[in-house]
């Protein structure tokens, strides 16, 4: 329990990879460890995509705007909600895709996808589907350096007791 609980302490984004590709079983790994993610009423409303050219990845990059980790990662696997879904499922597969990732030492970054009709378009995603969302996957560059702690407010700024 004790390195479940540290790896959640230090799991942070890392925006800066090596070219190196990402290995076939990583990508199976992470994304069965998606596929196993809770969802409401178990309904599994999410596919995913897995972008790894370059030209996918330039086009799926304009859709957002603070999208260069999705142009220098080997691979991004692109959150689909699918009709009936919910946000906050597509949250709980993201986290999970990036703690499966660390767990083997692969690197993630989040990324938003501003402009959803226009991410729709370039996955060709089918009518009632979205994806705003995409996680960048990658071996971290030795420049990523080690993981910081700090930077998050006091627990007591965030806890509040029966009433905010």
């Amino acid at each position: 329990m004790a390195d479940t609980y540290e790896r959640i302490l230090r799991l942070r984004a890392i925006r800066d990879f090596t070219d190196e590709p990402l290995a076939a079983e990583h990508l199976d790994a992470i994304l069965e460890a998606a596929r196993w993610t809770g969802s409401s009423k178990n309904l599994q409303d999410w596919a995913f995509v897995v972008v790894r050219d370059p030209a996918q990845k330039r086009r799926l990059s304009s859709c957002g705007d603070f999208t260069t980790p999705l142009r220098a990662a080997p691979a991004t696997i692109a959150l689909v909600q699918e009709p009936g879904g919910y946000e906050f499922d597509t949250g709980r597969v993201a986290q999970n895709l990036m703690l499966a990732a660390d767990a083997i030492g692969v690197a993630s970054c989040p990324i938003t996808l501003h402009r959803e009709d226009d991410a729709a378009r370039v996955l060709e995603l089918p009518e009632g589907h979205r994806c705003r969302y995409a996680i960048a996957l990658g071996y971290p560059a030795a420049a990523s350096g080690p993981a910081r702690f700090g930077g998050r407010k006091p627990i007591d700024e965030l806890v509040h007791d029966e009433r905010y």
